[in-house]
């Protein structure tokens, strides 16, 4: 009887995000680049927020695979498949610039409605309107206080329910406590 040679395990998004930021994680030479439109990014940050599974990813823990900067993975975990959701949540959570399918280095930013509880790429008219908080990124990772972007949201918008904004802007915070396999 042949004995198995995986393993599944959950892990948190901001566990995965820490793989990341270390360099524990790694892509190989043979994987493309971000091809994802930025409505895709949003489209699985709304997934999250949502309570939906966003797939899998998986990783091969391998010396002797070559990364994509040249060098040996020496026993980092290479990644197989999930790259491209790895990378939207590089961008949209951590703010990181992503290299697009024409090799350019471009900023995601996602956007977030937190009455209507829903994402957008950020645009122009999202700038201009101030139901909308332009930039996830340093509410999920801590960057800026909830108690602060809450009370500066309900002074430029009157008619907001405060703890409606609370209560969105702690499951938007919360993304990265949601799992990926």
């Amino acid at each position: 009887m042949k004995t198995q040679k995986y393993a599944v395990n959950q892990h948190l998004i901001e566990t995965l995000l820490t793989w990341v930021k270390s360099g524990e994680i790694a892509i190989p030479e043979i994987q493309r680049p971000f091809v994802w439109d930025s409505t895709k990014v949003r489209d699985l940050m709304d997934s999250l927020y949502q309570g939906y599974p966003i797939g899998y990813v998986i990783a091969w823990r391998n010396p002797n695979v070559r990364l994509k900067d040249g060098t040996l993975s020496e026993g980092k975990k290479v990644l197989i498949d999930g790259q491209q959701r790895v990378t939207a949540l590089t961008a949209a959570i951590l703010g990181q610039q992503v290299i697009n399918k024409d090799y350019k280095k471009i900023r995601i930013v996602i956007s977030f409605h937190p009455i209507e509880q829903r994402f957008e790429v950020f645009n122009t008219a999202i700038q201009k309107d101030t139901a909308w908080i332009q930039d996830i990124s340093p509410i999920v990772t801590g960057e800026e206080r909830i108690s602060k972007v809450v009370k500066t949201y309900c002074e430029n918008n009157p008619n907001a329910v405060q703890e409606q904004v609370e209560d969105a802007l702690e499951n938007l915070k919360s993304l990265v406590k949601k799992q990926i396999g």
